[in-house]
C-alpha cells in the first residue's frame, strides 16, 4: 500500500509546491447555503424543524434541551467517562484562569491617566458537531474560557440523532461547565439561528465551533455580512512534525495517524534530517499501526496518509525555515534540544516539545485549547482563549492643567491635518 510521499533533500525552490496544502474550494456550497439562512431568518424555527427533518431524520417537537434530556444524560454516563471529563476540566480550567488578569491604569502625565477595560462578550454561541465523532472535549474548550470570561448568555447547538436527541456526553459535559440552554440543530441552520435568532433561539454575538464544510462556509457568509463575529476561519486538522535521529519513530507514526483519523483531507507532515532507513522504519511503523487499530476510519486514513508528505532536509534549521512558512496547527518537535528549537517557532496554532507530548494530550486535556488556526491563519490568527471572549474598551480621564499640558500638541497636529474643529474642542476648554 502506497501510504505517504517522500521528497528527498528537494530544493529551497520545490518546497512551497511540495508543502502546499490541497485547495479547499467550498464556495461552490455557498449556493446551497445561502436558501438555508435565508429561509431560517425568515421562517425560524419552521424551518429549523424542516431542516432537522430533511437532515438528520429527526421530528423534533421541541428545539430545547429539557431538564429532564440532562437528567437522562446523567445517568446515561459511565462513572469513568466522568472521571474523565472531570480531570479535562480541571488542567484546562488551571491553564486558562492563568490568562485573567487586571490591567493597571497608566498615568501619561500630570493630569492624564489612561486604561483599559475587560468586557466578556454578551452573548455567545457554541456549534458542537454531532453524528459519528460526538465532540464533547470541543465543548470543554469552548465553555470554560467562556464561562472564566464571565459571558452571561452562552448557547449550544448540536445536531440530533434520528430520535431527536442530542449525545449524551454532550449533554453531560455542557451541564458540568454550567451550560444549560442547548438546543437540538445542526449545520447551517444552526449558524444561521445563532445569526439571526428563531423563536426559540437567541441571536448571539459571536459563533465559535467546528463543523463540516456546509458548517464553515456558513459562519463564513454571516461574517461576511456584518451579522455576528466567528472564532476564526477553519479548514481541515493538521500535524507537522520536526524530527532528528532522537525521534522514536514508533511515535512519529502513531502521531502523524492521530491527526489523520479526523478528516481524509487533514494536512500531515514530516521534515526529518535524519537517513533514508530511519525513513522506512517510519513507514513500517505507518503501515503497522494502520493495520492494528483502524478498522472504522480505514477510508478515512488512508486517503489522507496518500496526500501525506516526508520530506528530508539537510539541516534542522532548514526544516525550521519551511514549517515557519507552512505555519501548522499543531506542530510537534521531537528532536534532541527540542525546548531551543521551540523557541524559534513564529508561526504554529500550538506546539509539543519531545517525545512525550503528543498532539492527542493537548487535544484533551494537558490544558491548552484545540481550537487553532489551520491553514497558514497562525501567521495571523491565536489559537482559542480568554482573549476570545473578551473585548477590551480603553478610558481617559484628563484635568484641565492635564488638557493644557496637551493643548499645543494637538493644536498643531491638527492644524496639520486641516481639521479646525478638534483644535476648537481644545481650545473652547481654556479660554
Amino acid at each position: 500500500m502506497n501510504m505517504i510521499q517522500v521528497y528527498i533533500h528537494p530544493p529551497e525552490k520545490t518546497w512551497k509546491s511540495i508543502s502546499n496544502r490541497a485547495l479547499q474550494n467550498i464556495s461552490h456550497l455557498k449556493n446551497l447555503v445561502d436558501p438555508i439562512i435565508d429561509n431560517v431568518k425568515i421562517y425560524g424555527d419552521v424551518a429549523l424543524k424542516a431542516y432537522t427533518k430533511k437532515y438528520d431524520h429527526a421530528d423534533i417537537k421541541c428545539i430545547q434541551v429539557t431538564e429532564e434530556d440532562l437528567d437522562k444524560a446523567h445517568v446515561k454516563i459511565s462513572n469513568r467517562l466522568k472521571k474523565s471529563i472531570d480531570i479535562a476540566y480541571q488542567n484546562i480550567k488551571h491553564f486558562h484562569q492563568k490568562q485573567i488578569y487586571e490591567e493597571p491604569s497608566v498615568e501619561i502625565s500630570k493630569g492624564i491617566s489612561c486604561w483599559r477595560k475587560t468586557i466578556p462578550i454578551e452573548k455567545v454561541g457554541f456549534y458542537i458537531p454531532g453524528g459519528s465523532a460526538p465532540l464533547l472535549s470541543t465543548v470543554l474548550m469552548l465553555g470554560i474560557p467562556g464561562k472564566l470570561s464571565g459571558c452571561k448568555n452562552i448557547i449550544l447547538c448540536s445536531p440530533p440523532n434520528k430520535d431527536g436527541e442530542i449525545h449524551p456526553s454532550i449533554l453531560y459535559t455542557a451541564k458540568y461547565v454550567g451550560i444549560t440552554r442547548i438546543y437540538k440543530v445542526g449545520g447551517a441552520q444552526a449558524i444561521a439561528s445563532m445569526a439571526y435568532g428563531t423563536e426559540s433561539i437567541p441571536s448571539v454575538y459571536k459563533i465559535f465551533g467546528p463543523g463540516n464544510s456546509y458548517v464553515t462556509i456558513a459562519k463564513q457568509i454571516v461574517f461576511q455580512k456584518g451579522i455576528v463575529s466567528i472564532d476564526m476561519p477553519a479548514g481541515p486538522s493538521e500535524v507537522a512534525i520536526m524530527a532528528d535521529d532522537t525521534a522514536n519513530p514508533e511515535y512519529v507514526a502513531a502521531d502523524l495517524l492521530s491527526q489523520s483519523e479526523h478528516d481524509s483531507e487533514s494536512y500531515i507532515l514530516l521534515v526529518t534530517t535524519n537517513n533514508q532507513s530511519w525513513v522506512e522504519e517510519v513507514k513500517k511503523e505507518l503501515k503497522k499501526q494502520f493495520l492494528d487499530i483502524f478498522y472504522n476510519k480505514r477510508d478515512i486514513v488512508k486517503k489522507s496518509l496518500k496526500k501525506s508528505k516526508i520530506i528530508v532536509l539537510t539541516s534542522l534549521d532548514k526544516c525550521l525555515t519551511l514549517l515557519n512558512q507552512i505555519a501548522p496547527e499543531h506542530l510537534i518537535i521531537n528532536c534532541k534540544n527540542a525546548s531551543y528549537w521551540g523557541e524559534k517557532v513564529i508561526n504554529a496554532g500550538s506546539v509539543f516539545l519531545g517525545n512525550y507530548s503528543p498532539v492527542s494530550a493537548g487535544d484533551y486535556a494537558s490544558g491548552t485549547n484545540h481550537v487553532l488556526p489551520t491553514y497558514g491563519y497562525a501567521k495571523y490568527y491565536s489559537g482559542l482563549s480568554i482573549d476570545s471572549f473578551v473585548k477590551k474598551i480603553t478610558f481617559q480621564k484628563i484635568s484641565k492643567k492635564g488638557l493644557k499640558n496637551l493643548s499645543e500638541c494637538v493644536n498643531v497636529l491638527s492644524s496639520e491635518e486641516g481639521l479646525l474643529a478638534h483644535k476648537k474642542s481644545i481650545n473652547i476648554r481654556l479660554k
